[in-house]
């Protein structure tokens, strides 16, 4: 009886992360839309973000010592913290700034060019090894974006390079962390992460606020709801929180299986909300394809982690995306 309330708490977490994870991409769209709630600054919504989070995290460590901290010296804080923040906040910054001209449904299929921006980085930088079969996924993947895109109605240039841009700088946060973090024997959680990523990140993203939005929250007439941005700021930080959960309960494959079927969901669930996007059927099969091949790629890291027999690491979704 004990298994079956463990397994269905297991569940309702799964549950909890796809619901808001769908729920932080259509409410950041819905706010970022010129269309809808129209506050098309997506630097000013991504520091809010940050700003609000570390914040929350600064009083759950210091004040409530819900967690401890890690043990930080100004030298890992300056090779680690500030590249790691610096890409974090460029991902956020390009993903937020792709809702201006793309749908949610096409970002989310764009998305699945995810494990090849991971999987090239990690060649350069050296932790992973050039190998045939992962190979040939990355350009099934490839190919299944190309058709997807191909078959995108509104396809937008300006906004499709923002998004790839965005997922190849995460991709390099991911291998930065890897490679940066695990080698001063550090581990951050979801908490300690926002603790000492969100304020570095916070200061990254002033410099092109105050260059490219500033000037333009002077002349114009922007709408601020402090409610709006509150609950938005609030739903992030809640998705940050549910994934430290399920990565409790669960292993990373099972939080990318989650993941696979919430894109899906969410692609549908986006034409809803969103009636001027448009899903054709090329976008449905290049899509179709692209996860054929992130299916094949997650098998073998897992095939290749239980030869090795090392845990899988899992790494924390952003925080303001996603």
């Amino acid at each position: 009886m004990m298994i079956s309330k463990q397994l269905l708490l297991t569940y309702l977490y799964l549950l909890v992360y796809i619901i808001l994870s769908s729920g932080v991409i259509l409410y950041n769209k819905w706010v970022l839309s010129p269309k809808y709630f129209n506050f098309p600054l997506p630097i000013t919504l991504t520091m809010i973000h940050m700003g609000f989070s570390g914040l929350v995290a600064f009083f759950l460590v210091r004040v409530f010592k819900v967690v401890s901290p890690v043990k930080m010296t100004f030298e890992i804080y300056a090779t680690c913290v500030i590249p790691i923040s610096a890409f974090f906040a460029s991902s956020l910054w390009f993903g937020n700034t792709a809702y201006l001209f793309i749908s949610v449904a096409f970002i989310q299929m764009l998305k699945a060019l995810m494990p090849v921006a991971t999987f090239l980085m990690a060649v350069i930088c050296g932790t992973d090894k050039l190998r045939c079969d992962l190979f040939l996924n990355m350009v099934l993947v490839s190919v299944g974006v190309v058709v997807s895109s191909y078959g995108e109605i509104h396809f937008n240039i300006v906004g499709t390079v923002y998004q790839v841009t965005g997922i190849f700088a995460e991709a390099l946060r991911l291998v930065l962390t890897q490679v940066l973090l695990q080698k001063k024997g550090l581990t951050l959680n979801p908490i300690t992460s926002l603790y000492y990523i969100a304020p570095c990140s916070f200061v990254f993203l002033f410099v092109p606020w105050y260059l490219l939005e500033k000037p333009g929250m002077e002349v114009s007439q922007i709408q601020f709801n402090f409610w709006i941005f509150f609950s938005n700021a609030l739903c992030a930080l809640a998705l940050n929180f549910s994934i430290f959960l399920v990565i409790g309960r669960t292993s990373a494959v099972t939080i990318r299986v989650a993941g696979v079927l919430k894109d899906w969901m969410l692609i549908a669930l986006s034409t809803i909300v969103f009636p001027e996007s448009t899903i054709t059927q090329l976008n449905i099969i290049g899509y179709a394809i692209a996860l054929c091949g992130v299916v094949m790629y997650n098998y073998l890291k897992v095939k290749d982690v239980r030869l090795t027999q090392t845990p899988v690491e899992s790494t924390p979704e952003r925080s303001a995306k996603v």
